[in-house]
Order: structure tokens, then C-alpha cells, then sequence
């Protein structure tokens, strides 16, 4: 396992990230305890030191289900991350409630790392005020020992980061951005990490294969690819592309099942960072699926616990984006008639709850109504 330095400790490079667990019967609620708690274990074994949950994950249960699989581990033998989940603005006032629940949970004392999550511009100005205490109440957590490093993550604008760094930069040790080839152009992440390197502030990465999406490439791209490492799986693209990105120092993954843990720890297991050929080759791959991206969704879930409707809005996105891709075609009509007709995209009621969570900034109602008329069902 690849190792870097932060301030005394010695970090794991790949970070087990808690968002997509194995679940039960495609639940997403539902995590497989037994399953997940055999993936720790071999995390463990094979030299994975970072942990990262949070509040929403998994309906809540990430925390929980991570706390019962680390707790049979000495506590000084893993860094253990959660966060404030401020993407939904009605937990603002209950920062010191959700903090206590969180220990609570996770069955620990304190938090290794702890961050403000996913500032956005949806959450800026409740981040910011101080009436609700929130920064004020995490800096006297880490005075106390019960944070031992604080930091942010971030969806949001570089317009947005850059407030927050201008408000608390001074305090924050890390920061979790949305960064892989893809979006190194397409969500401005380059210049995110240069910002952050104004700061002196590392970068930890969330979504390196951006939902899964840059697991698998069109038989042309991945020939491309394959022809300059004729030995690197297609993942593994990914993963070496951040290694080639400096001040980039825990990449986490939301691997869900051992395949993808085994492999990615292989990719670990050496520091192979890209040649400028070989980035140039990546990062124009990347610029043709850009062209070819309708919708941006990472299925995170945030939107789903928030639909009065009950939908299942990653699975629609998804659809909707092959629909589009295809210009039409049997699969996503297929796949639709074996939906109800309560769950199909034309049981959206446009009342955008959804999008106030969204960290894509997906204009949902919009794309659900489009889906629904392209369908005619």
C-alpha cells in the first residue's frame, strides 16, 4: 500500500469511502453488514487506514454498519471520517445533536477528520451565519480532542470554495473535492485544486471513478488506453491519473463489493503516475464523453430521501441518460414497463425538493418531465 505523509501520520493513498456499500436485494437502505464487515476486514489486512462515512449514507445506516466493522479493530489502527451534513438545511441548528449521534454510532470518542459537508450554493449562507454556531461549535469539538483534524467537502462553484475559504480557510486542514479526469475540465476541478493549493490546504478526492462511470470505456477509448498500459485495467486509469495530480493525498472509493476492493488495492499497491503522453491521451478520452454526458448524476441518493413521490431518481437519471445517448432505443422503454406507473418519471410533481440537495445541481423536475414525454409513458 502506497503511504503519504499528513502533518505526523502516514495516510493509506486509497481511503474506503462508505457511500455504496453492499446492499441487499439493490436497497440502498439495506447494507449487507456481514458482507461489508468481510470488505473491512481485508481493508485492513491489506493496509487501508481510512475510513469515511456519513450522516445520509445508506439512509443513515452507513454510520452505524461502519461502526460495528471497525470496532473489532484497535482504535489507534484506523482513521476514521465523518461529516456535518449541511447539504439539508433543516439539520443547521442541530449541529451539537448530530455530532453526539455520530460518536454515538460509529462507536468511537472522536473523529479522526471530521468536515463540513458538501458546500455548496445551496448551503453557503447557512454555513456562514452564525447564528447557527456550527463553526464555532466544531472548533471547540477539536480543542477538545473529539475532531483531530477538520476540513470541508465541496460540490459547489470555485466562486463558492473561495468564499469559504476567504470565512474559514485559515482553520480548515483538508478538502474533499469531486476530482477525476472527467471532471478535471468538466466541473472545473483543476482550477478547484489550484485554489486549494493557494491555501496549502491537501486535497482528498471523492468520486475517482466518478459513480462508476469511468469503470468501463467504449471499445475504442479503452483500445487507446490499453495500446500506452497494455497491463492497466480500465479503473486503474483513473486511479493513476490522481496519483499524477499533486497535493492529492487520500483518494477515497465507494467500492461495493470485493472485486472492486482487491482490485483498487492492487493499484495501490505501487505509485505509477501518468507520462505526458499518457495524460494527454486520458484527458482527450475524457473530452469525448463529456460531449456525450447529458446528465452529471453520481447517485449519490441525497435526492431520493427527499422525494414525497418515493422515486427512484438515480435509476431514472440513468435511464434517461441512455435513453439520450442512444437517441431512442428499446432498453430504457424495457426497463420502464417492469416499473409502476407510480414510480416512473411522470409521477414527478415538479416540486424540486430534490434539487435543493442535489450537489450535481441537477434540474431533476426538468429531466423528468423531458424522460416522461420522450417515453410517452
Amino acid at each position: 500500500m502506497v503511504y503519504k505523509e499528513y502533518q505526523d501520520l502516514k495516510l493509506s493513498a486509497l481511503g474506503m469511502g462508505a457511500m455504496r456499500l453492499p446492499v441487499i436485494d439493490g436497497d440502498d437502505s439495506r447494507i449487507d453488514e456481514a458482507a461489508a464487515c468481510q470488505m473491512v476486514d481485508y481493508a485492513m489486512e491489506h493496509g487501508i487506514n481510512y475510513y469515511d462515512t456519513a450522516w445520509g449514507y445508506h439512509n443513515g445506516n452507513s454510520e452505524l454498519v461502519m461502526g460495528k466493522a471497525l470496532a473489532k479493530h484497535p482504535r489507534e489502527s484506523f482513521y476514521l471520517a465523518d461529516k456535518f451534513p449541511g447539504y439539508d438545511l433543516s439539520n443547521m441548528d442541530k449541529v451539537k445533536e448530530i455530532f453526539e449521534k455520530q460518536l454515538e454510532k460509529c462507536q468511537v470518542s472522536y473523529f479522526d477528520f471530521y468536515l463540513f459537508h458538501n458546500v455548496c450554493e445551496m448551503n453557503i449562507d447557512a454555513y456562514l451565519d452564525e447564528k447557527y454556531g456550527i463553526y464555532d461549535y466544531l472548533i471547540s469539538q477539536k480543542r477538545a480532542g473529539r475532531i483531530r483534524h477538520l476540513g470541508f467537502s465541496a460540490h459547489g462553484s470555485y466562486d463558492v470554495m473561495k468564499r469559504f475559504l476567504e470565512a474559514y480557510g485559515k482553520d480548515m486542514e483538508f478538502c474533499q473535492i469531486q476530482l477525476n479526469y472527467l471532471d478535471w475540465s468538466f466541473q472545473d476541478a483543476k482550477a478547484k485544486a489550484e485554489l486549494l493549493k493557494e491555501y496549502q490546504i491537501p486535497v482528498w478526492v471523492m468520486e475517482p471513478l466518478r459513480g462508476g462511470s469511468l469503470a468501463s470505456l467504449s471499445k475504442e477509448d479503452a483500445a487507446r488506453l490499453k495500446a500506452l498500459r497494455p497491463q492497466e485495467t480500465i479503473p486503474a486509469w483513473a486511479l493513476r491519473f490522481l496519483q499524477s495530480i499533486p497535493g492529492v493525498t487520500v483518494t477515497l472509493s465507494g467500492m461495493s463489493n470485493f472485486e472492486q476492493l482487491q482490485q483498487n488495492i492492487h493499484t495501490f499497491e505501487t505509485d505509477e503516475p501518468l507520462n505526458e503522453e499518457e495524460m494527454k491521451a486520458l484527458l482527450e478520452v475524457a473530452d469525448d464523453m463529456v460531449k456525450k454526458i447529458v446528465l452529471p448524476c453520481t447517485s449519490c441518493h441525497y435526492c431520493v430521501s427527499h422525494c414525497p413521490q418515493e422515486l427512484d431518481i438515480p435509476n431514472l437519471i440513468a435511464l434517461y441518460n441512455e435513453h439520450c445517448f442512444t437517441k431512442g432505443g428499446f432498453i430504457a422503454p424495457m426497463a420502464m414497463s417492469a416499473i409502476p406507473e407510480e414510480k416512473r418519471p411522470s409521477a414527478c410533481i415538479g416540486c424540486r425538493s430534490c434539487e435543493a440537495v442535489c450537489p450535481q445541481q441537477i434540474k431533476i423536475s426538468e429531466a423528468m418531465a423531458d424522460f416522461a414525454e420522450k417515453l410517452g409513458m
